[in-house]
């Protein structure tokens, strides 16, 4: 569902789905036309996925396009937080990841090695400073927070951040809580790219292909862009 600029209208934003852990979802969503799927390969997360899952994932997805007529499909994200340069690149490669996205404490001389690797890199803001100057990341994320866990919490994010970031003409990722029925909102912020996870799920990890279905359905219906 890549974002098209029409006459006197925002592009409307690109769709992540996160914390994908199982083929036939990512099949699911690809074919509802998600932008990119998401993998998380951070310890602790109930969504952790084993570098042999996301290699399944990634292969699924790419049948899916040879099956599509060469469709582009959905790109790649593996989640990492604390997780070594070198380690990172090893599990983004071994998976074929398009792009690599950062929780914790990595600094540009870290987001240049990844970038250097051949993947994009989005870098989770701080909650200080409110204006994060960045570290060269290809995309800043705007996640929700629970005490001092970011990502994957279900919270609403400060959504004022984005017009910040945007004025500083940052690449934006919103995330934290969205769903079907708040992501035309999430929408009008004027992120970059949304991205969905606790939103669309059962149970942390078991995503709901429908609820999938009804947030594609509701960015895409007049006056959601």
């Amino acid at each position: 569902m890549s974002g098209a600029m029409t006459a006197g209208r925002r592009a409307r934003p690109l769709l992540k789905v996160c914390g994908v852990t199982d083929a036939a979802t990512a099949i699911g969503a690809a074919a509802l036309g998600v932008d990119f799927i998401g993998m998380v390969f951070a310890d602790g997360s109930p969504r952790k996925v084993s570098a042999g899952v996301a290699v399944e994932i990634a292969e699924s997805v790419r049948r899916w396009r040879r099956a599509s007529g060469g469709k582009a499909g959905p790109r790649l994200v593996g989640v990492f937080a604390g997780a070594g340069v070198d380690e990172i690149i090893e599990v983004a490669r071994t998976a074929g990841l398009d792009i690599i996205q950062l929780h914790g404490e990595y600094g540009a001389d870290a987001v240049a090695a990844l970038k250097a690797s051949g993947h994009e890199v989005w870098l989770l803001a701080p909650q200080e400073p409110l204006h994060f100057p960045g570290a060269g990341e290809d995309a800043v994320l705007i996640d929700g927070r629970d005490g001092r866990r970011a990502g994957g919490t279900g919270r609403q994010a400060d959504w004022g951040r984005v017009a910040a970031f945007k004025a500083a003409d940052r690449r934006v990722v919103l995330a934290g809580g969205l769903s079907a029925s708040n992501i035309r909102a999430a929408a009008s912020t004027g992120a970059d790219i949304l991205d969905v996870n606790s939103g669309v799920e059962t149970a942390p990890g078991r995503k709901d292909i429908g609820k999938v279905a009804a947030v594609v359905a509701a960015l895409q219906s007049p006056g959601g862009e």
